[in-house]
C-alpha cells in the first residue's frame, strides 16, 4: 500500500499547484460548455475519497456534512467559495491523506461494505477502495487539465 499513498501524495501535490497558478476568481469560474470548476474538482476529489474509505469501512467522515453536500457524486457548484474556504480544501487536500494512510497502517480499516463503483469497478476491500481512488482521482485532474484551458 506504499505505492499506492504515494501515488495520492503525488496527485495532492498536484492539485495544491492549482492553489498557486490560479486566483480564487479563477478556481471559481465555470467555462462555458462545462458544469463544474476546478475548485469543485478539488472539493469533490477530498469528499469522494472519504466516502470511498472511510464510509466504505463504516467509520466516521473526516469532512462536514455540509463539504459532502456541496461536492458529493451528482453535485455542481451553485456559488463561489470564498478564500477561507480554498484553504480551508488546500489544507484538507494533504492532511486527509496522512490521516488516511495513518488509519489504514493503525489498523483502522477491519471490513469493507463491497460494491460496484459507479464506473463497474468491483470494491472488495479497503485496498481496492484506496486504489481506485487514485484512479478516481487521475480522471479528475484530467479534467482540471482541460478546464484551466478555458480559464
Amino acid at each position: 500500500m506504499e505505492t499506492e499513498f504515494k501515488i495520492t501524495r503525488r496527485n495532492r501535490e498536484l492539485l495544491d499547484d492549482y492553489f498557486e497558478k490560479y486566483s480564487i476568481e479563477e478556481l471559481n469560474k465555470i467555462p462555458e460548455g462545462f458544469r463544474n470548476n476546478l475548485i469543485w474538482n478539488i472539493g469533490h476529489i477530498i469528499v469522494s475519497q472519504q466516502i470511498l474509505v472511510y464510509k466504505g469501512t463504516n467509520q466516521h467522515l473526516l469532512v462536514s456534512d455540509e463539504l459532502v453536500s456541496l461536492y458529493a457524486r451528482g453535485t455542481a457548484p451553485h456559488r463561489d467559495i470564498s478564500p477561507s474556504e480554498a484553504v480551508e480544501l488546500r489544507n484538507l487536500l494533504h492532511a486527509l491523506v496522512q490521516k488516511t494512510e495513518d488509519d489504514y497502517n493503525g489498523g483502522v480499516f477491519t471490513t469493507y461494505n463491497a460494491r460496484k463503483s459507479e464506473m463497474g469497478f468491483d470494491l472488495s476491500t479497503v485496498e481496492d477502495a484506496i486504489a481506485f481512488n487514485n484512479h478516481h482521482e487521475a480522471l479528475h485532474l484530467g479534467i482540471m487539465m482541460q478546464l484551466r484551458k478555458f480559464i
